[in-house]
């Protein structure tokens, strides 16, 4: 693919959004809290502190409980990002300067939020770095591979299941930095990116347009974030929760916090836990890039 310079690039502009949209103001989800909160109607104390200090397949929790939960945040996520949606389409074609790049930022933001929601039930670590809104290059790299999954790219569903695999096997608390930004993995972040860059400009031009009539543009604006937003977070759910590491299990992890990097394999890359795409009636579908 040829390079454009900076932010010209579709891989560099999906990746400056994402990043801009993973720092706005309530978009991180504090793990903690969430699956406290989440799974307080459904599970004992003790099994709630175990899957806060270890995860929720430590705690034995069965999959039926999380995929109950897991569709109450997408029904929440859903309906506030499509009321926002729709509240952008009210000014029409004068305030398309300022709404569509608004528009753009918040649903992303919204598609940040149920991405750590989702990743959270399903035994993924913290994905954010730090205590701060900072985002290291490993969260980008989980993100976009996420975000790929949610828009139907087989590579994708390929590269976070062995991203999975890796934190499965090694029992470990953390992203795998090195996989993520170096080896096997990085060269799918990177075309995953790419595609997903030149999807995005596809979407914010339709959206725009959606947009050139007021209310009727509100309505036409909700629904398509309705129809897109939905199908998408139920897809990448689907894939989180066949992966061997949101499985259930009794094995009692000895408390140490593994902090080194997880040891490549170079075997050729797999794509066992390759997601069948949601049969809801209103995804939309997505022609497979070729990587």
């Amino acid at each position: 693919m040829k390079q454009g310079k900076g932010i010209e690039n579709p891989e560099s502009r999906f990746s400056a959004v994402l990043l801009a949209a993973a720092k706005l103001p309530g978009v991180r989800i504090n793990r903690e809290a969430y699956l406290r909160s989440a799974l307080a109607r459904h599970c004992s104390e003790g099994d709630i502190r175990r899957a806060v200090e270890e995860s929720p397949a430590a705690a034995g929790i069965a999959v039926e409980v999380l995929d109950k939960v897991a569709n109450d945040s997408i029904r929440f996520e859903t309906g506030k990002v499509s009321a926002l949606s729709a509240a952008a389409g009210i000014p029409g074609i004068f305030a398309l300067p300022v709404t569509v790049p608004a528009d753009v930022a918040q649903y992303f933001g919204h598609m940040v939020r149920i991405v750590q929601k989702l990743a959270y039930l399903y035994s993924w670590p913290d994905l954010y770095s730090d205590d701060g809104d900072d985002v290291d290059d490993a969260t980008m790299g989980v993100l976009t591979l996420f975000f790929g999954v949610m828009f139907g790219t087989q590579s994708a569903n390929a590269a976070v299941g062995k991203v999975a695999g890796m934190m499965s096997e090694q029992a470990v608390k953390k992203l795998p930095q090195k996989a993520l930004t170096k080896g096997l993995i990085y060269p799918i972040v990177k075309k995953v990116a790419g595609y997903l860059g030149v999807k995005m400009t596809k979407d914010s031009f339709a959206k725009s347009v959606s947009k050139a009539i007021p209310l009727v543009g509100a309505v036409v604006s909700g629904g398509l974030t309705l129809a897109t937003y939905l199908p998408m977070a139920r897809r990448l759910k689907k894939h989180l929760a066949s992966l061997p590491l949101a499985e259930p299990s009794d094995r009692v992890m000895d408390g140490e916090v593994v902090d080194g990097e997880v040891v490549e394999d170079h075997e050729p890359f797999t794509t066992a836990h390759v997601d069948q795409h949601d049969a809801d009636a209103t995804a939309v579908k997505l022609e497979e890039p070729q990587f």
